[in-house]
């Protein structure tokens, strides 16, 4: 959906005008560069209106603003916000919302230098004041020309797609003679502009990825890229997503890229300039034709002109020694850097093809950029934001000794082999549920022959594309190639985005409770931060499908995390480290917090869910491979581990996209159903779209929260989602034991729920799972009804109340839930994680007394199921012949403990206050509603 300027009619109106000013910050510190950046800011209930409102920055910082999220009363909930490039960013921005008679300025006035967009039927053009870049609406070509000033310095941008039928790996001598090659292009579908551009444009490209030459292969490998053009920048941002729809079988892909051809004709071989990110902002700095090292001297300041970039006096003043001679110095047409793994590349050069490559000393992390381009004709920069740690990657510049050579950015390097997505085993004999679920008992692997698939994955990059009049300085380039791997942020402050109530009214920031056992807590935390940060660095959790996901599970013998032990490997978003991740980033505004959470926003939401097929909008269970376990779940795809990303973004286009898949879940639980394996043989259960047996957490809590966001955003389907959010509401307390009767019958048409057909009476079940409460549902639920506010107190009320009840009557005795429901839960686990129910139960029902329950539950029980308080705290350095590399090990730490450790530390001091503290929100240093 396109975004939304200010201007939509309101459902409120205003008395008086409202004027306020929210302070946005860096992330990480000025930049030394600013391209343009988007931000999103929350806003409090009923204070401003959308067709009221106008915005403006400090320091008469050129903005553009729009609406991502509306309160029920249509007043501002989240805006997006886009600055304009500038060569000398502030420290810090005062955004200034101003209601009717506050300010003279429109929202619809264009600035003078504001970016220039003309859309006709053949193409989208867009003039930053520094680039024109034009996008035609149908062929092969994404970008057609370039211009930077009245210079043609890059054309012909498209995909890049390579593939075969086989792997040498399956020949015994490696030498198969029976594999096809396959080349592909990009082949355009649709494209769309983004409207009111002053500061920003959006061109969105969607199209798939069609066969080049002679070849029977159908279109397919479908892609969505979008370009974002800053004003007065020379830089274009472009969000490149795929979608593998092949037959893993026999669709091995070879090579994922983009390439874009430079003009060169009329430069001298001399004057045209290559180059290329090594590490930590280094660069190889060469010509095509190099005239420093020669036998002969040009002059001194003819060779520190080609080092610098800078275009070289007439050749009739060098040593003619030299010039006389230039037809004997090679030309080098071609450059390759390659990374393999993420601890090491190559880079190579010929001078043509068909001639031999000649090594050039590499190293260990390449920035990830090339240059190509000349001293007068000018050229493109491309880079890949964390190249190296996205392996198998590569750069090639090619051609660049011709009147056209280009850049290719390899997302998938051609020099790495087939990609291979193929299950890791053949099934084992697990040809029957029952020795399938015997298999659980061993590995904890959810096996099932067919389920095993990544037809439907995706996977989203993010890629930087510069365009210069002439080459650029050293210093400039590698200035940006760290803006590539570390693009600015901008953020409000935790206080601000706290006391709006717009994302969550679970948490609080850190001094807000003033206690010794808080601060242990605080520090517990910021130790589990730093050493996941520092895990995924030791053990190497990169590559093109793994970046951004962690290890579910410890092997203390091997010093290891188990990597290759079935539901124990790759983590897959289990119990939730996203919301831990998420959580302590609002509260602290840490970069550290906000890398690992966004990271895994572009990894989970895309590689662990399904966008394509008949899992689309479902995740994948934990698992050896991303998508190798048969447990495909709407907990995995909730968007409650997008929503802080996709808000505080100014509106994620894809982010957004990956919210709209889940809001169709409901036709894919038509077809999996998740308990098929263990339902007892007498429940007769036929998938019926107004029938659907869901769980309330692992199911119900993600449709909840898609359909929750839908309605913020104002989306195309916003009335239906809260149609069924309502309805949902006033149906569920209706079921005799409410959220301890654990699963239901759902209708996806209405929202309505109906008892289970175990209880066709609604006597009154009770199936209560320690995992139904670990994937977001309290903050889903807490978020629906701040959301539904006080003014549908009738409406929201009773579904509340039988919520709280879950939560108190969970961590409470046997026999307290005999007496409640008639039976008991059970031997129930997850007590730590779970401490943050009666947290919030004694939060809203302002009950003291319950407050040592909740510590006894965080820390006591911790020792059972979760971290103890007597926990070392601290990593052991592990080394020598022990491991392969030394590593710090921490024998303790389990993600599952370590993520529910702190999403419950933190919503149960933002709720109780804290463990030495007596009373509900004790010893507070702010004080907090409970509801607006």
């Amino acid at each position: 959906m396109l975004r939304t300027f200010l201007g939509l009619v309101g459902l409120i109106s205003y008395a008086t005008a409202q004027n306020d000013s929210v302070k946005v910050k860096w992330l990480q510190g000025t930049p030394e560069y600013l391209g343009g950046v988007t931000f999103g800011l929350p806003w409090p209930r009923g204070q401003h209106l959308a067709n009221a409102t106008t915005f403006t920055a400090s320091g008469e910082a050129q903005l553009q603003s729009w609406v991502t999220a509306y309160w029920p009363d249509g007043s501002l909930k989240w805006t997006g916000h886009a600055l304009a490039a500038s060569s000398s960013p502030a420290d810090e921005y005062i955004i200034t919302a101003s209601g009717p008679g506050n300010s003279s300025s429109s929202r619809f006035r264009r600035q003078s230098n504001g970016i220039q967009v003309i859309d006709s039927a053949d193409g989208v053009v867009v003039n930053t004041g520094k680039v024109t870049a034009t996008f035609p609406k149908s062929g092969n070509v994404l970008v057609s020309s370039i211009e930077a000033g009245s210079k043609l310095v890059g054309k012909n941008g498209r995909l890049i797609l390579r593939s075969q039928t086989g792997t040498p790996d399956d020949d015994e001598d490696g030498k198969p003679t029976d594999i096809d090659f396959f080349s592909f292009t990009s082949k355009i579908s649709n494209v769309t502009i983004s409207e009111g551009s002053t500061a920003r444009t959006l061109v969105t490209v969607a199209g798939v990825h069609t066969i080049v030459g002679n070849g029977a292969r159908d279109d397919w490998f479908p892609f969505t890229v979008r370009f974002y053009l800053y004003a007065n920048s020379e830089a274009i941002r472009i969000i490149h997503t795929i979608v593998y729809d092949g037959d893993m079988t026999k669709d091995f892909i070879s090579g994922i890229g983009i390439r874009f051809d430079v003009p060169l004709a009329n430069e001298k071989f001399y004057d045209r300039h290559v180059r290329i990110a090594g590490v930590d902002g280094g660069l190889l700095r060469e010509a095509v034709q190099g005239i420093t090292g020669l036998r002969r001297d040009p002059g001194a300041n003819v060779r520190s002109g080609q080092y610098n970039g800078t275009l070289l006096p007439n050749a009739s003043t060098w040593d003619q020694r030299v010039t006389t001679r230039l037809q004997w110095i090679p030309t080098w047409s071609d450059y390759r850097l390659t990374q393999l793994s993420s601890d090491g590349f190559n880079l190579k050069k010929r001078t043509k093809a068909g001639q031999s490559w000649v090594k050039i000393p590499g190293g260990t992390r390449s920035g990830g950029l090339a240059y190509l381009g000349g001293a007068t004709v000018g050229g493109l920069a491309l880079g890949l934001r964390d190249f190296w740690k996205k392996y198998p990657t590569s750069l090639d510049i090619s051609n660049a000794a011709t009147d056209t050579g280009s850049i290719t950015l390899w997302l998938y390097s051609p020099q790495a082999g087939p990609m291979d997505v193929r299950p890791y085993h053949d099934g084992l004999g697990q040809d029957t549920y029952a020795k399938q679920l015997d298999a659980l008992e061993i590995t904890y692997e959810d096996y099932e022959g067919g389920y095993a698939t990544p037809y439907g994955v995706g996977r989203t990059n993010e890629l930087y594309l510069y365009a210069f009049e002439t080459t650029p300085s050293a210093d400039q380039l590698s200035t940006l190639t760290n803006y590539t791997n570390n693009p600015p942020v901008l953020t409000p402050e935790p206080e601000y985005i706290r006391d709006t109530k717009a994302i969550g009214a679970y948490w609080d920031v850190p001094g807000a409770v003033d206690s010794a056992a808080a601060q242990k807590i605080e520090s517990n935390m910021d130790f589990l931060i730093k050493f996941y940060e520092g895990q995924v660095e030791q053990r190497r959790w990169y590559g093109f499908w793994d970046h951004g996901d962690i290890i579910h599970t410890y092997d203390d013998d091997r010093h290891q995390w188990r990597y290759d032990i079935g539901g124990y490997a790759w983590d897959n978003s289990e119990l939730s480290p996203d919301l831990f991740f998420w959580d302590f980033f609002l509260r602290t505004g840490r970069a550290d917090a906000y890398r690992l959470a966004h990271d895994q926003v572009r990894h989970g939401g895309e590689v662990d869910s399904y966008h394509l097929g008949n899992f689309t909008g479902l995740g994948t269970r934990h698992g050896v491979q991303h998508w190798s376990d048969s447990a495909k779940q709407a907990r995995i795809a909730t968007p409650v581990y997008r929503k802080t990303f996709f808000y505080i973004s100014g509106g994620d286009e894809r982010t957004g996209d990956l919210v709209h898949e889940v809001l169709n879940v409901d036709k894919s639980l038509l077809l999996v159903d998740a308990r098929r394996k263990v339902r007892a043989p007498s429940v007769i259960y036929n998938p019926d779209p107004e029938a659907l047996y869901l769980n309330f957490g692992t199911d119900w809590a993600g449709i909840a929260q898609a359909y929750l966001i839908e309605w913020e955003r104002r989306g195309p389907r916003w009335e239906e989602a809260r149609s069924k959010l309502i309805e949902a509401v006033k149906t569920f307390p209706k079921l005799k034991n409410g959220f301890a009767t654990g699963e239901a019958l759902y209708n996806s048409l209405t929202g309505a729920w109906a008892p289970p057909p175990t209880d066709p009476t609604n006597a009154g079940n009770v199936t209560v799972s320690h995992l139904s409460g670990v994937f977001g549902v309290l903050e889903t639920i807490d978020q629906l009804i701040e959301h539904f506010g006080q003014a549908e107190q009738n409406t929201t009320k009773p579904f509340f109340d039988a919520f709280l009840d879950y939560c108190y009557y969970y961590g409470a005795s046997k026999a307290e839930q005999r007496s409640r429901y008639g039976k008991d839960f059970g031997n129930l686990n997850l007590k730590q994680g779970h401490s943050r129910y009666t947290a919030y139960v004694a939060h809203h029902r302002n009950n003291a007394t319950l407050v040592p329950r909740v510590w006894v539950e965080y820390l006591g029980s911790g020792c059972a199921d979760g971290i103890c308080p007597t926990a070392p705290w601290k990593a052991e350095r592990i080394s020598g012949s022990d491991v392969l590399i030394p590593v710090d090990e921490a024998k303790w730490i389990s993600t599952n403990a370590a993520a529910l450790y702190g999403v419950a530390g933190i919503e149960n001091l933002a709720l109780v206050g804290a463990p030495d503290v007596g009373t509900v929100g004790g010893n507070r240093t702010t004080k907090r509603t409970t509801l607006s």
